[in-house]
């Protein structure tokens, strides 16, 4: 008779090799085009950013682009340009890397806390609504998971309040928003590429933005503050610059632009890949009832940079337990992400209290990020399915 103990309660893993929640891929042009950078003249603020930047153009259509050295770069950058003042409150999810919350404290702001739906796990606008004063100057919605949020419903919050939206895209690159990709048309909207993005620079970001006027302060604040970069000065055949105003170095490198450039050729290679995998997932636990995936009403226009889902209240196990039982397996689930309103710093600084996001904190007691990548194999998906399967039917209520 088969063992279907799950291996946290002595049962065989279903894998010998662990199975991480995301992964790198590199390949040889990458190795390549690394090697072209470290073999030329320029190693930072060079040419390679410069094309990195044309190319993020290209894939999200949008007007200007500027490329930093981290996605929290890119939102600090990003919120500097909204120019806040104390006591200006910008609106943002708890359900979302604590990046996100920071970058509006580290230019004076208030972060206010709203709601997500349930299902989506996104920002909800009905919610927001609620939340809007004389003091917000800015929502920020997180395009969560890859999954595209509905920007023209904060729009027409936001529009007669003359309040700005900055789109959190760091999970949505070649995520589709209406006839678009996320990005393309909007005021600010901010990417990353860390290793298990979609396109990875090793720690990387970019802001997308509709505004000359913002794209050129953000290349400033990711430079110092100058008026210049040494290598714009060079090709003048000048040397002297000035300092407009405080800045950080938050510059990416040319060996990071260079990797970017490269990985970008298999976007859409990876985008197939992730939505193929989902396809499978959704149809490998469409009867797991316990599993509750995020609700998603086309799988291609999402960009799945992870795969989320609840685990329901019909077992003997609760979320963390089922994580642990995954990892037992073999299988590395992760937990994206801790409610940010509930941390220590947010608990001290801004009197966060549980109970506060009544449907936030119930989302993120019971969310968990499955494993999702382009180069896994068909095998691996099936490895997961198995196993929470088999934690699901020995833990029935």
């Amino acid at each position: 008779m088969t063992d279907r103990r799950p291996a946290i309660e002595g049962g065989t893993p279903v894998r010998e090799r662990p199975l991480p929640y995301g992964r790198h891929s590199v390949d040889q042009a990458d190795v390549d085009a690394v090697t072209g950078v470290l073999r030329g003249d320029w190693l930072t603020t060079g040419p390679a950013v410069d094309l990195f930047e044309e190319k993020l153009r290209e894939v999200i259509g949008a007007a200007h682009v500027v490329a930093v050295n981290s996605g929290t770069a890119a939102l600090h950058a990003a919120c500097a340009t909204l120019d806040l003042r104390p006591g200006d409150e910008v609106i943002v999810p708890s359900l979302t890397f604590a990046a996100s919350a920071n970058a509006v404290l580290y230019v004076g702001g208030t972060p206010v806390f709203a709601e997500i739906d349930p299902r989506t796990f996104l920002l909800d606008p009905a919610d927001v609504a609620r939340r809007i004063s004389e003091r917000t100057r800015a929502i920020m919605p997180v395009h969560f998971g890859g999954l595209p949020v509905d920007v023209d419903a904060f729009d027409r919050l936001a529009r007669p309040q003359n309040v700005v939206i900055l789109e959190d895209a760091a999970h949505a690159l070649g995520a589709m928003a209406g006839g678009s990709a996320v990005g393309a048309s909007s005021e600010l909207a901010t990417f990353s590429f860390h290793p298990v993005k979609h396109v990875t620079t090793g720690e990387g970001g970019a802001i997308a933005t509709r505004s000359e006027e913002r794209a050129n302060r953000m290349r400033r604040f990711r430079n110092h503050g100058l008026d210049s970069e040494v290598r714009g000065r060079e090709q003048r055949g000048a040397w002297g610059y000035d300092l407009l105003e405080l800045g950080f170095n938050y510059r990416l490198s040319d060996i990071g632009a260079a990797l970017g450039v490269s990985q970008l050729t298999r976007l859409q290679d990876g985008l197939t890949r992730r939505r193929a995998l989902a396809r499978m997932y959704l149809h490998g636990l469409a009867d797991v009832r316990e599993i509750v995936p995020q609700v998603v009403a086309d799988i291609n226009r999402h960009s799945w940079h992870i795969f989320p889902v609840l685990v329901g209240d019909g077992l003997r196990i609760d979320r963390d337990g089922f994580v642990r039982a995954l990892r037992a397996e073999r299988i590395l689930a992760n937990v994206h992400y801790a409610p940010t309103h509930l941390m220590r710093l947010y608990r001290e600084k801004l009197g966060c209290r549980p109970g506060m996001l009544p449907v936030t904190e119930r989302v993120t007691s019971r969310i968990m990020t499955l494993p999702l990548y382009p180069t896994m194999t068909d095998d691996d998906l099936a490895s997961v399915v198995e196993a929470v399967r088999r934690i699901v039917d020995f833990y029935p209520s």
